[in-house]
């Protein structure tokens, strides 16, 4: 039960990730999430790291979609300015959001990568939906109200996982 919240991979930030390894996997797109995954949860613009990561995306020719469980003024006063496509109030880990994402990239959902910060939202719900996914560790160690009792049930399933030699993932 609790392996459907072991990730494929997990990563120290978005910028470890190896996308010439992702397409030798078949992956053609990448659904991110947006809140201390690409930017600290407060932050309303993209760094010029993560532009130039999404440029980066952009010369591999790969896909990407923002899926994020926030409201609509936030995700798109990130998004737009990059041309990013995103999708908002997503209520991940369910797989609504997750298939439209999918459907507008035109793809498989075994050929996209789900990366993100939590694994009751973003690796339950791309485990739950057959994707590839990356757990990065949160940008920043403070969280919106809504996250916080989701930090704490996380720590109980990553010890576990930890505990069970299947997970070697370390908060920092």
């Amino acid at each position: 039960m609790l392996n459907r919240f072991l990730p494929n991979e997990y990563v120290k930030s978005i910028f470890e990730i190896k996308l010439d390894e992702l397409i030798e996997k078949g992956i053609k797109g990448i659904i991110t999430d947006l809140d201390n995954t690409l930017v600290p949860w407060d932050a309303k613009n993209a760094t010029p790291n993560v532009i130039e990561w999404f440029e980066l995306i952009a010369s591999y020719h790969l896909k990407v979609t923002i899926i994020s469980n926030n409201n609509e003024e936030r995700v798109k006063t990130f998004s737009d300015p990059l041309g990013i496509p995103y999708l908002f109030d997503a209520k991940k880990p369910l797989q609504r959001t997750f298939n439209k994402g999918a459907q507008q990239m035109n793809l498989a959902n075994d050929e996209i990568a789900v990366i993100g910060d939590q694994l009751l939202t973003d690796i339950l719900g791309g485990n739950s939906g057959g994707y590839y996914t990356i757990l990065v560790v949160p940008i920043v160690q403070t969280d919106a109200k809504i996250t916080k009792m989701n930090r704490f049930m996380e720590r109980k399933i990553l010890n576990y996982l930890r505990k069970k030699g299947k997970l070697n993932w370390e908060d920092e």
